[in-house]
């Protein structure tokens, strides 16, 4: 094994994380009220005017609403940095999930309560002919159908089902219409809405906090990492298999100690030497940031990555998550990996300062074959002390972290568990399952640092 001596650690970081979460909830409510205010006035007249005026009023409310939780999702996907360090990875993918069907079904509200409003208001027209006449003739409204037709597609590929027989790719791809469909909603709220008709400051607060989200998105997710990638210039020196369609890709470049990143970071791949160079690909570092080189160990589940070239080309977006050891609270670590999970904390392995004795790592698999990096565990644990579990087998019960008929606890690997930083990294039910069992041995929630292998 060639270890890699870990980079220097960057020490010009964000402000303190509770600072940006309290900015974060401070504009998030500020936002949500002023754009109540705006519905207050009109809207709670119209609540105890006439039945038609109240419905329509619901849908005004609905629609406020549902737009402030797009806006926010439009943020929530901009990968801004300071709140990816500040809340990680698997809390913004919650809210994301919450975030998103809420707003998606508030949509539906104000769709069927102003559809109703009007017909009951145009007592002379008939439901249907009530809607064409709102489709066709109030401005805006081709689009706003255009947008919602297209935030229906992304909440429709977002569901478990669908996303079950999607690639990640083709699925990251697709989602991406919901900002074009967010955007195609706009002129609709702007001409339609009586809450911004005749409000001059009204309607420039909409437009500031429509062009800030858009403006995140294009600097965080398109400027940013365009700039990075120019400016480190990475290229694959190397493809080395590492098991049954598991490869190493090395990469060098230049000037990555100026990058945040740090060993248990995941990025956002292109490779433009391989197929499918349009989608990007979200895979954790195997291995601790050198100034010029890093390498990523991957499941090559059809990416094509083991038949690229030296020399290729590559583009990336990050580091995002927070499983580094900025995190950690502890002297001791014990880190918990199943099957292609131990990438990231192979990684942290190398870079964590620990005495011998005081890392532990318990690596679960399903063959012997599937322990990836086995020689450089090994390595790591004569070099640096660390203790090593392997636990090898079919799937145990439902809810269990261990192999069937495995006759251990989570005490006997680490006998003083409260005492430990807890890094957990593999498919989602593991991870809780290992969860479960380390705050029943007494671990607190703050020791817990995980990252989720799913979308």
């Amino acid at each position: 094994m060639t270890t890699l001596a870990p980079a220097p650690l960057p020490t010009r970081f964000a402000p303190p994380d509770r600072w940006v979460r309290l900015a974060a909830y401070a504009a998030a409510g500020g936002n949500l009220a002023v754009l109540t205010y705006f519905w207050v006035s009109p809207g709670l007249r119209d609540l105890v005017l006439d039945r038609a005026l109240a419905v329509m009023s619901i849908g005004r409310l609905a629609g406020l609403a549902a737009i402030a939780l797009l806006l926010t999702q439009v943020v929530l996907m901009a990968r801004i940095p300071w709140l990816e360090r500040a809340f990680g990875q698997d809390t913004f993918a919650r809210w994301h999930r919450w975030v998103g069907f809420t707003s998606f079904h508030l949509l539906l509200v104000h769709i069927l309560a102003t559809w109703v409003g009007y017909s009951w208001e145009m007592r002379h027209h008939g439901y249907l002919d009530e809607l064409w006449r709102i489709v066709w003739t109030l401005p805006g409204m081709l689009l706003a159908v255009a947008g919602t037709a297209l935030i229906t597609l992304v909440v429709g590929i977002s569901l478990r089902a669908a996303r079950r027989r999607l690639r990640y790719e083709l699925w990251h791809l697709l989602h991406l219409y919901a900002y074009v469909g967010i955007g195609l909603l706009m002129p609709h709220i702007l001409w339609n809405g009586t809450e911004f008709l005749g409000q001059t400051w009204g309607t420039r607060y909409l437009w500031a906090v429509y062009l800030l989200a858009a403006g995140s998105v294009l600097a965080f997710r398109v400027a940013l990492p365009l700039l990075r990638s120019r400016r480190h210039r990475l290229t694959v020196t190397e493809v080395r298999p590492e098991g049954p369609g598991v490869v190493s890709v090395h990469m060098r470049g230049r000037d990555l100690d100026r990058l945040p990143l740090r060993a248990g970071h995941f990025l956002q791949w292109r490779f433009l030497g391989g197929r499918g160079w349009t989608r990007s690909h979200p895979y954790s570092l195997s291995a601790a940031p050198r100034p010029d080189a890093l390498r990523i160990t991957v499941k090559d589940v059809g990416d094509g990555l083991a038949h690229l070239r030296p020399g290729a080309r590559v583009l990336f977006e990050g580091p995002y998550g927070r499983l580094t050891g900025a995190v950690r609270q502890r002297r001791k670590v014990a880190l918990f990996a199943a099957g292609i999970g131990i990438t990231p904390l192979r990684a942290l392995l190398e870079e964590l300062d620990y005495a011998p004795g005081e890392a532990v790592l318990v690596y679960r698999a399903s063959t012997e074959a599937d322990l990836v990096l086995r020689d450089e565990l090994a390595a790591l644990a004569d070099e640096r002390g660390v203790r090593i579990h392997l636990l090898v087998g079919g799937r145990g019960p439902a809810g269990d972290w261990r192999p069937a008929g495995a006759d251990v606890t989570l005490t006997d690997l680490v006998p003083d568990p409260a005492d430990h930083d807890f890094y957990v990294c593999g498919p989602p039910a593991w991870i809780r399952a290992v969860l479960v069992a380390a705050r029943r041995a007494g671990v607190s929630r703050a020791q817990l640092h995980s990252e989720r292998f799913s979308w």
